[in-house]
């Protein structure tokens, strides 16, 4: 009998994956352990080796095709089989489907305004606040049920009651479902433990017979000088950023700090370590460790936001963003605040190396609960970074340089970095964020205070 070859699960967080390349022809003999495909994440990129030995009929996949994980992508088996879904439910088949396909579009049902600031839905009246939570949800209030019976004003907790009860989707199907007006709560998913995923909205669309979105017009032959498809890493990168500006609060905080000890400090501890450590203590290692004291000195900077409450995390997890060529990567130091800073600097350099040669198992850059970007090394005073779902917060380090500032009451030269905190404002309020940036202000001023910190 032939065996399913399908995509593995690559990690807790990674619901689908870009097929970038297809290793074998059809009907060719593998072997198992034979890499059959190539799959990117928003990771790496991986080989899927054959889990069985014997002849391999493709599915109809190509190279660029965006597929769930634990899809069946093919059977190996004797010649003369053919491509089938073994024993898979008729349910799961949408997995299928790749997950590229047009989306069409469906209108969003629109109501007319009531009397006195409420909203009329047959014998229904929707509060202000109700309304305003169920548009930024995409909840349909016909299917609210308010708390006073039949004929009784909708409140903004009944929407919140009918969120905890709603379906559980993958972001990718609530911002498709959203952008489209489909509401969830009429899908069946197919996903792993009946989580709806894009496919599944995609199919109802589809089923909809809705026109498709308006086509974006075509730039003249030879205006185009490159065209980078938008799918793989910069296709998440371009939908993570996107959904991080639109549904974060977002607040920038900047503040200067002297750096003139904090770089003296790490040039004698270079000077005294890098022959035994074996790598140079760099700024980003020690402005980890200083964010990673802040963090537990004030841990509601470490949370993030779920549907309906705001969890502040017990590890800190620090998050450290990396040039690739592939675009930009986040790996993520578990525990950073409970590390040396030997350890993390070993396993900062182990992580980015991994990054850079494609190389990065399935949770290095996942798990984070804070973030640092720094581009100072390109000669950037300032920037506004945005935010990595679902953190609070993300620090921007521009360069560390030269700059005459009063100093003792006289005009002197001193070595200065700017600060730029952007968190999100639904978790946190202006001061406590402002308390938080100026305490690791003051330990890369006087970083003699950081063994102290560090002992708490």
């Amino acid at each position: 009998m032939a065996k399913e070859f399908f995509i593995p699960k690559l990690g807790q967080t990674v619901e689908e994956v870009t097929i970038t390349s297809i290793l074998v022809e059809d009907g060719t003999r593998v072997e198992q352990g034979q890499p059959i495909l190539e799959v990117e994440t928003d990771k790496a990129i991986f080989p899927v080796e054959a889990n069985a030995s014997g002849y391999i009929h493709l599915g109809p996949y190509k190279e660029g095709d965006v597929v769930p994980v634990v899809t069946t992508v093919a059977v190996i088996g004797k010649p003369d089989d053919q491509f089938t879904l073994l024993g898979q439910p008729a349910s799961q088949a949408a997995q299928a489907e790749p997950a590229n396909a047009a989306i069409p579009a469906v209108e969003p049902t629109r109501g007319g305004p009531g009397a006195a600031g409420e909203e009329e839905r047959g014998k229904i009246f929707v509060s202000p606040r109700a309304k305003k939570l169920a548009e930024e949800k995409n909840v349909d209030l016909q299917r609210v049920t308010p708390t006073g019976g039949e004929g009784a004003r909708i409140r903004e907790q009944d929407v919140r009651d009918y969120l905890s009860h709603a379906p559980k989707a993958s972001p990718l199907a609530q911002k498709v479902a959203g952008e489209t007006g489909l509401h969830l709560d009429i899908l069946s998913g197919t996903g792993p433990g009946g989580r709806i995923m894009r496919s599944d909205v995609q199919r109802a669309l589809q089923e909809a017979g809705k026109p498709a979105p308006a086509a974006v017009p075509q730039a003249a032959e030879g205006d185009v000088l490159e065209r980078v498809p938008l799918s793989g890493i910069r296709g998440i990168i371009a939908e993570r950023m996107s959904m991080s500006v639109h549904t974060t609060a977002r607040v920038t905080l900047v503040a200067e700090a002297d750096a003139t000890e904090f770089v003296a400090m790490r040039q004698r501890l270079k000077e005294h370590t890098e022959k035994e450590w074996g790598f140079a203590v760099g700024y980003n290692d020690l402005l980890a460790k200083i964010t990673a004291s802040a963090l537990r000195k004030f841990p509601y900077m470490n949370a993030r936001i779920t549907q309906d409450a705001i969890e502040t995390l017990r590890p800190v997890n620090m998050g450290m963003a990396v040039d690739t060529e592939r675009g930009l990567l986040v790996p993520v130091i578990r525990d950073a605040d409970r590390k040396s800073l030997r350890q993390f600097g070993q396993e900062f350099r182990d992580l980015v190396e991994r990054a850079r040669n494609r190389k990065s198992l399935p949770d290095d850059l996942t798990g984070g609960t804070f973030t640092i970007t720094s581009l100072g090394a390109f000669g950037i005073d300032a920037f506004t970074p945005v935010i990595n779902l679902p953190e609070a917060a993300i620090l921007g380090v521009g360069r560390i340089a030269p700059k005459v500032v009063p100093f003792d009451g006289q005009p002197a030269v001193r070595t200065m970095v700017t600060l730029s905190l952007v968190f999100d404002h639904r978790l946190v309020d202006g001061a406590p964020a402002a308390r938080f940036l100026s305490y690791v202000r003051e330990l890369i001023e006087e970083p003699y205070l950081l063994v102290s910190a560090l002992q708490d």
